[in-house]
């Protein structure tokens, strides 16, 4: 038995044999001391369910004992976000912002374009003014230089551990939430900033990508015929080397360099020969930056699935490189040292991770930038074999090779950089300018005066965790009441006392109040018994009430659970007399009719009928004490539980008469009606004379309203165009909806409730007037027209709400020659011109619907002979077609579309009634694409008119492409 059924039985058993008359002061604290008896007897372990006696377990252990001050405030050491001495200063990843954090630090890493960027004039001199900066109002950089330049000083000089380069990330305009190709923003960043710097003064500033990072190559093209050469000369901030098929570096530059044969259709049109010849073609190196960028082309685009994929192979590469083999002039200095590895962590091109691996210039020292997080390598070497055991286990995956000294080797490099070897040692004085070291030490102000702040802020929450932890050794001594005084506290309000991440607010204790403004029985298993000592502190310090004392325990509750309980108790015997008396067969008219769902579940229904007279709350049902609904909930479910619980309400039609149906309902005799009575006195009284005269009644009336309007009960000689008699010049209308209602009773009176109304305000507009012509009106199946004749009678047997008629009028002066129908009330155009929108829009606007794709081959529609697994009927639900289909079955995709049309789908020709479709951002209805059209496909070469591959491979959400491939065409 559960713990909490026994509480209720032992407190409650004594009420058995007392008569709710008989209740006294004694009996009453009898009742409530009994729930607390169980727990004085021993100890507890942990709090006791439904008891207000047991004070363990409520949230008291984090108070006795040892204490950690830091568990009295939430706040983080503030010199935990200080940087460390000789450490890097990280940048904060704004959401999807990693891949610009690793080119930041790579760039701030190489002195040359740092001192470069200091000295770019800037417009911070208008936000000086005297001494000093402005203090009123922020700095804000207007350039992307001046943005790069603040990014840098901060990044050299300040005291956080890491900073945030938003305004950076704002002012190039990149969507912070998504992630955008690396290698691309590297080379569109470099264009914009020599761009930027091209118009400076300082040709050491003019020049400073130029001489870092461009070198130059020529497009070399060799006509066999004759020997000429032709140069295309051409700028590279960085060489894109193709690695599929690779293991090592150097193969990967060299394919980069090698000789291209240019034969038969891919002849060369040599202007010496002045004809097409066979030719070789190839890339020279001419010249090489200091800064030498490496582009592993890891990403590439995949024609089998129209995706892009991430190739996850090995590449070796060492730490010494010579270029000079592969360099058109001999003779220079061309050894380069490796200074970055940039990494991206994962197996998908579309997501991942992107870090990067950077040795200090002046210390040579290898660091590892992971966004805000900085970790310096052990010793002097690179060490990338923690991001080859981070990345995703690919299908593919080869065996890690075995790197040499001086070599490494990664899976997941996309980028190289190379510094080239010079006898002099770097520049170790690159100094941050005045104004920007102003700057900069007004944000050290400001970090310090955060950091103090915060400090401060943790002691005041020790300070005052600790006078809690005082308050609370006084008093959780003193709190049981043991033979003293007491008073009764909400246990909610005791936990939160108790909670140090909560302010202690008022004792409210009117939750746990009866109708009566005294304790209620059922929450004294959610309160607490204490002692009148410690109840005159708390209410002295934090207010609230009212205070529940002795006094508060209430009779009129007591005396009702005690006749509840009596009833209970009698329940089981009356439930086996009423079954012996419905077994006997009721003798004349006097039975009573009851529903048979009733009867079938009386006996619960009483039971949750009574519960409910036991109190306005429900009882805790063995759940922890302290687990209550609201008054609203609580208001909201007995109202659903009333309109559940409402004895035989099933023999009831919607009228509040007997229902016809015999099925639903039985006779039981005087005897067992008397008891039902007893426990249900409000339920529906019907004799068994009653229920016959009502069945009697129904079949009159409908044989009346059958013989007063047979034809339109027969549906014979309907009112139309071509049978309007010259007699009457007026039809009227009413709604069909009311016919089959109505011819429904007919049929079946004894099953069916009578019809009292015709309702035609559905027929009409919100202005009143009507929404069909006379024309439409022939063919709706929605309405029904009716001669004069039945409208009078139809007038006599129902109440209708409007009068609807077509009025029949003949136009002309001398000899009549046009007929003319008029409807009263008239018809609304605004309503009626809406309406047929409204049936244009629904004829654009589906989900469910049969289009043709035909493939146009040699001028004949061959889809369905080409494409039979893509033609599929509409007729089924979306649910019912995917519970359709097989295992492992899915919605066309790529490779679908190739194998119906044998031809990908950016290179496709698609359009409808000599309409080119070439807007990817259209829907079907807006292209005039309407359910069982026919949409042409015609495969050509070249790029007009060509749907984009984005939008089938991400099946863009507002394209018709999307609809193309979802549903089946």
């Amino acid at each position: 038995m559960a713990p909490r059924l026994q509480l209720e039985k032992a407190a409650w058993r004594w009420a058995e044999t007392v008569r709710p008359e008989e209740v006294s002061q004694e009996h009453i604290e009898t009742a409530y001391r009994i729930w607390l008896e169980p727990c004085i007897r021993g100890v507890c372990r942990r709090n006791c369910k439904g008891n207000p006696n047991c004070l363990v377990g409520i949230g008291e252990h984090i108070w006795l004992g040892e204490i950690d001050e830091n568990s009295f405030h939430n706040i983080d050491d503030p010199n935990c976000e200080r940087r460390k001495k000789n450490s890097f200063v990280g940048l904060t990843n704004l959401g999807a912002t990693c891949y610009v954090n690793t080119f930041l630090q790579v760039w701030f890493l190489n002195l040359e374009l740092r001192q470069a960027l200091y000295l770019c004039p800037s417009t911070c001199s208008d936000y000086m003014m005297g001494d000093g900066i402005q203090e009123e109002k922020d700095y804000e950089p207007q350039t992307i230089c001046e943005h790069l330049q603040y990014l840098f000083a901060l990044l050299q000089n300040s005291n956080r551990r890491y900073i945030d380069p938003s305004g950076f990330v704002k002012a190039l305009g990149l969507d912070t939430g998504q992630q955008q190709d690396a290698q691309e923003f590297s080379k569109l960043f470099m264009s914009l900033l020599e761009d930027t710097l091209s118009k400076q003064k300082n040709p050491d500033v003019r020049n400073i990508v130029q001489q870092q990072f461009c070198g130059e190559y020529a497009y070399v093209t060799v006509c066999n015929q004759c020997g000429r050469e032709s140069k295309l000369l051409s700028k590279f901030y960085e060489l894109e080397l193709n690695i599929q098929g690779h293991k090592q570096l150097t193969d990967c530059i060299s394919e980069f360099l090698k000789e291209e044969k240019l034969e038969g259709d891919n002849r060369y049109f040599c202007e010496n020969c002045q004809s097409k010849q066979n030719a070789t073609r190839k890339i020279r190196l001419l010249s090489l930056p200091c800064t030498l960028n490496l582009q592993l082309m890891r990403f590439v685009f995949d024609r089998q699935t129209g995706h892009k994929k991430k190739l996850n192979t090995y590449i070796g590469f060492s730490e010494i490189l010579d270029m000079e083999p592969y360099v058109e002039h001999k003779g220079g200095s061309y050894v380069y040292e490796l200074s970055a590895v940039l990494i991206h962590r994962g197996v998908s091109a579309y997501s991942g991770h992107y870090i990067a691996h950077v040795k200090d210039p002046q210390s040579g020292e290898w660091y590892k930038f992971n966004d805000e997080d900085i970790e310096k390598m052990e010793g002097k070497k690179l060490q990338l074999g923690i991001e080859e055991d981070l990345a995703e286990p690919s299908k593919s995956q080869t065996r890690k090779p075995k790197c040499g000294k001086g070599t490494h080797c990664s899976r997941n490099a996309y980028m190289l950089v190379y510094r080239l070897q010079t006898q002099e040692k770097p520049n170790t004085t690159v100094q941050v300018p005045a104004f920007l070291q102003e700057l900069v030490d007004r944000d050290n102000s400001k970090f310090e005066e955060w950091c103090i702040e915060m400090a401060e802020m943790r002691k005041q929450s020790v300070d005052k965790g600790k006078a809690k932890h005082e308050e609370v050794k006084e008093l959780y001594q003193r709190l049981p009441a043991g033979a003293e005084p007491y008073e009764f506290v909400s246990l909610e309000w005791l936990q939160k006392w108790l909670d140090e991440s909560t302010p202690t607010k008022p004792i409210d204790n009117h939750a746990c109040l009866c109708s009566h403004d005294k304790l209620h029985p059922d929450k004294i298993s959610i309160m607490k018994r204490i002692s009148e000592y410690a109840a005159d502190i708390f209410y002295s310090r934090y207010g609230g009430g009212p205070r529940l004392t002795v006094k508060a325990l209430c009779k009129e509750c007591v005396v009702e659970r005690c006749r509840v309980l009596r009833l209970k108790s009698q329940l089981n015997e009356d439930y086996k007399t009423v079954n012996n008396l419905l077994k006997a067969t009721v003798k004349g008219n006097d039975g009573f009719w009851v529903g048979k769902s009733s009867l079938r579940s009386w006996r619960q229904l009483a039971l949750e009928q009574l519960d409910e007279q036991d109190g306005d709350v429900d009882q805790s049902n063995g759940k922890m004490n302290g687990n209550t609904l609201s008054k609203d909930e609580s208001k909201e479910e007995r109202k659903e539980e009333e309109e559940e619980l409402n004895f035989n309400e099933d023999i009831l039609c919607p009228h509040g008469e007997l229902c016809i149906s015999e099925n639903e309902r039985r006779l039981v005799s005087k005897e067992a009606w008397s008891k039902l009575q007893q426990y249900f006195p409000k339920l529906p009284c019907i004799l068994e004379r009653e229920g016959e005269e009502n069945e009697a009644l129904h079949k009159m009336i409908a044989n009346e309203q059958k013989t007063s309007l047979p034809n339109l009960f027969q549906d014979k000689n309907r009112p139309c165009l071509s049978n309007w008699p010259e007699e009457t010049d007026v039809l009227y209308i009413v709604s069909q909806f009311f016919v089959e209602e109505w011819r429904k009773f007919v049929r079946k009176p004894t099953r069916c409730s009578p019809v009292s109304s015709v309702g035609n305000s559905a027929l009409l507009c919100p202005h009143g007037g009507l929404m069909f012509t006379f024309a439409c009106c022939v063919f709706l199946h929605s309405i029904a027209l009716i001669w004069p004749s039945e409208w009078q009678m139809i007038q006599k047997l129902f109440v209708v709400d409007h009068v609807i008629k077509i009025i029949r009028t003949e136009v002309g002066d001398v000899n009549p020659s046009e007929t003319q129908y008029i409807s009263e009330p008239k018809l609304c155009p605004e309503c009626r011109e809406g309406l047929l929108c409204q049936q244009q829009r629904d004829l654009r606007e589906y989900t469910q619907a049969t289009i043709y794709v035909h493939k146009v081959v040699d001028n004949k529609k061959v889809m369905k002979d080409s494409a039979p697994e893509l033609n599929v009927s509409s007729s089924e639900t979306e649910e019912d077609k995917e519970e359709a289909k097989p295992d492992g079955e899915k919605d066309p995709d790529f490779n679908q579309i190739m194998h119906a049309f044998s031809v990908a789908p950016f290179d496709q020709n698609l359009s409808i009634d000599g309409k080119i479709l070439s807007d990817d951002c259209a829907t079907l209805g807006t292209l005039g694409v309407i359910p069982e059209s026919v949409i042409l496909c015609m495969p050509e070469e070249g790029f007009k008119g060509k749907l984009h591959l984005s939008c089938f491979a991400h099946e863009c959400s507002e394209s018709y492409c999307k609809f193309l491939l979802k549903r089946r065409l």
